[in-house]
């Protein structure tokens, strides 16, 4: 018996040793929702952040793996007073206990896009792409960030859904991966994790989208809802027309927030947070996150990284310039219109939207989901097992045998539909967007192959 509770003992201290940063950092408590707001405890928690991608999609360098990255960069958000970061590609094989320790240090929630170029929904082909490979690279990022306290949020797609009518389609697919990480998450016996989708600012679609990824299940509901949106050019809140956005989501039953805004029509003075932290907003509005930290050939970072454009973006380490006078100028907002005290008026109600039914802009006429593809079952039991990093062999292509095509026929291992003479066709433009040229869930891999910067 002395010997085995030394042996305990042991084991306990070895556990400790292990993982001290962790256990110190405890304290960064989980961001939680009630109503149509974020909590952090018992008070309202507004998302005050940025856009985080140092070299852009084409660079495919995980900034949360890298010490001689994240670190200087950390840096620069205690200057700017900023409280959250939304990652949009993250290396699911890699450790990120160095930097996201450091980013709790500093008080900053990390928001995860689970999806990444090679293992994404396709835009335009969404049925095949929603398969176990797909599933089994989503579930690996979420174990790979579980584990951390300031981990805020999952993102299960991001402008998948667009201004072409038939990207409506894509949104069952899109919901259901949403569903299916919270199942995981919860199999697993994780924390709560907020999981939800960031859309594209689409004016024909966005309130159907919003309505669709709260309606359903509590299963199938999202956390919260998020677009992105460069309407404030500097403007204000009227001209804008974000009165009319506020007008049209009061009543929504979940948390809100842009999870992207900073228009650049202009020189940027970041007046939008001034009526995100303003009561003509907060009753439904829960902040925002400016888009982007770096400077990359899109021309919205307010930071520059020396060396960051040179061979693809592959070394983001350089020497850190701070862009003047925008730097300074989202400091000083940040400063001057601090998160409001109290509850901001919040709705205690999370009420369920009807789902939006077909018309000229929306193709889906129910909000019926797929179910999980039967090969991705096994990790909600097993675990997903080692994720296949951002340099994997993707996941567009790998449907399963097993699965069937939307109208219920049997299909092949490519997702074609079992004695058909068509193509399987594969998106090639899905995820071009405007004004901001990061990858999305619906790009294809073989842009990713051939190395376009979207």
């Amino acid at each position: 018996m002395k010997s085995v509770t030394l042996l305990s003992a042991a084991a306990v201290a070895a556990t400790v040793q292990a993982s001290p940063a962790l256990n110190a950092r405890a304290n960064m408590e989980s961001i939680t929702t009630s109503g149509n707001a974020f909590f952090k405890g018992g008070s309202r928690f507004y998302v005050r952040g940025i856009d985080y991608q140092p070299g852009g999609a084409a660079a495919d360098v995980d900034p949360l793996a890298d010490t001689k990255v994240c670190k200087p960069d950390i840096e620069k958000f205690k200057k700017l007073g900023i409280n959250a970061i939304r990652v949009y590609s993250v290396d699911n094989s890699l450790n990120h206990d160095d930097c996201m320790n450091a980013l709790a240090d500093a008080g900053i929630y990390v928001m995860i896009d689970a999806n990444n170029p090679k293992y994404s929904i396709n835009r335009k082909d969404p049925h095949p792409s929603y398969n176990a490979v797909y599933l089994q690279s989503v579930f690996a990022t979420i174990d790979a960030f579980a584990k951390y306290p300031n981990t805020m949020a999952f993102f299960s797609g991001n402008e998948v859904i667009h201004d072409e009518k038939e990207t409506t389609l894509a949104a069952k697919y899109v919901k259901a991966t949403d569903r299916d990480m919270r199942a995981y998450i919860k199999a697993r016996g994780y924390r709560k994790i907020l999981v939800g989708y960031s859309a594209a600012d689409v004016t024909d679609n966005r309130l159907q989208t919003a309505n669709f990824f709260n309606c359903g299940t509590e299963e199938e509901r999202s956390d919260f809802f998020a677009f992105n949106d460069y309407s404030w050019c500097t403007s204000d809140f009227v001209t804008s027309g974000w009165d009319q956005k506020v007008k049209n989501f009061t009543g929504y039953g979940l948390p809100i927030f842009l999870s992207e805004y900073g228009c650049v029509t202009n020189t940027r003075n970041f007046r939008e947070i001034e009526s995100l932290m303003h009561s003509n907003m907060t009753h439904v509005y829960s902040g925002g996150l400016m888009y982007e930290y770096s400077m990359e050939p899109n021309k919205f970072g307010i930071v520059k990284i020396k060396g960051g454009d040179v061979d693809g973006g592959v070394d983001q380490t350089g020497d850190r310039q701070e862009l003047q006078p925008e730097f300074n100028n989202l400091a000083s907002a940040m400063k001057k219109y601090p998160a409001p005290t109290g509850d901001g008026g919040y709705s205690k109600e999370r009420k369920a939207s009807e789902c939006p039914k077909s018309d000229d802009h929306w193709m889906l006429d129910s909000g019926a989901l797929p179910d999980m593809p039967e090969k991705a079952k096994q990790y909600l039991e097993k675990g997903a097992g080692k994720g296949p990093g951002l340099k994997g062999d993707g996941s567009q292509w790998a449907a399963d045998s097993a699965s069937t095509s939307e109208n219920g026929v049997p299909t092949d291992s490519t997702g074609q539909t079992k004695g058909s003479s068509g193509s399987n066709s594969q998106d090639k433009s899905a995820g071009v967007r405007g004004q901001a040229p990061y990858f999305v869930s619906g790009v294809v891999a073989l842009m990713t192959v051939l190395g376009f910067a979207l």
